[in-house]
């Protein structure tokens, strides 16, 4: 019998989870429809995987029998997309959610944890951005992502199930995706720089981000999956606490690669937020977290990766 279930597990973030568990000798169920993830990130790993959506409760209530720790980070990523499908993004993101929600509270799962967004926070211009600022998303997806936080809050209170949701900020690393239409920028622009291409800014490149490497993340998910602290619906933000413009990105980007990466500048997205940068006293409080790896050094990995990859064919 598995202890965990990773819901979107042949995702970027959920594979990394995954990986990490069963490294440390943990049995792991995979729930993911491949829409998003993808089946090279499940390869070598030993799981038990559960094809079909989290929208589906009999799946969902077969993957969850006998769990202990279920970690929520299956989603439709992307504030574009959000905004030209929204009810696909209601559907995953908030359907999928309280499926996931359901089936933990009948399966008596003890603890959910719950991969949400910094975008809940909107365009709010206090930083750093902390937990008790009121939520102004300005997408779909920020709001599907804020009703989820809300959801296992309010099954903590009514079932006590424990339940902590992250607010993730930016999170990069070696799985990401850089294909697609809603590719995320740092495996987009590294791919773009190592083959000598160029890179579009959306608007003037000075808005900021807190980008955070994915083994920080990975980590506080294992603290929050060990830790004897009860937790009862808790939001925490989890980041590196470094505010980065998007045109120190791409210099530093061309640092690492060796050379300059040309870019030219488009239109800003409608529903991107202009500065992010967290707080991350509550979570270091909760969990006792700290970023292991600062956004610079993470980066140099990151770029390492996609230079090895496309050296390789």
């Amino acid at each position: 019998m598995a202890r965990y279930l990773v819901t979107g597990g042949a995702g970027f973030i959920g594979s990394s989870i995954a990986a990490a568990l069963v490294a440390a000798g943990e049995r792991v169920r995979v729930v993911d429809n491949f829409a998003t993830g993808h089946r090279h990130n499940l390869e070598g790993l030993d799981v038990e995987l559960f094809e079909g959506s989290i929208t589906d409760g009999e799946l969902m209530a077969r993957a969850a029998a006998g769990v202990e720790v279920i970690f929520h980070e299956a989603a439709l990523p992307s504030v574009p997309r959000s905004i030209q499908h929204p009810l696909d993004s209601d559907r995953v993101n908030v359907h999928g959610t309280l499926t996931v929600l359901e089936a933990a509270r009948h399966a008596g799962v003890r603890r959910v944890l719950y991969a949400g967004s910094s975008s809940a926070y909107g365009d709010t211009p206090t930083l750093p951005k902390r937990e008790e600022m009121t939520p102004r998303p300005l997408s779909p997806y920020a709001v599907a992502k804020h009703t989820g936080e809300l959801y296992l809050s309010v099954y903590a209170r009514l079932h006590g199930l424990e339940t902590l949701s992250f607010r993730y900020f930016n999170v990069f690393g070696p799985r990401q995706d850089p294909k697609g239409a809603y590719a995320a920028v740092i495996p987009r622009w590294i791919v773009a720089g190592l083959q000598g291409q160029e890179i579009t800014i959306n608007g003037d490149g000075g808005q900021t981000r807190d980008f955070c490497f994915i083994d920080n993340v990975v980590h506080g998910n294992l603290l929050a999956a060990s830790t004897t602290r009860r937790l009862a619906g808790e939001v925490v933000n989890i980041s590196c606490a470094e505010r980065i413009s998007l045109l120190q990105l791409a210099d530093a980007m061309g640092e690492l690669i060796g050379r300059r990466i040309e870019r030219r500048h488009g239109p800003a997205r409608e529903g991107d937020v202009r500065d992010s940068l967290a707080d991350i006293t509550k979570i270091g409080e909760i969990l006792g977290y700290q970023p292991k790896v600062r956004w610079r050094e993470g980066l140099a990995t990151t770029v390492d990766h996609w230079r090895s990859k496309l050296a390789a064919g």
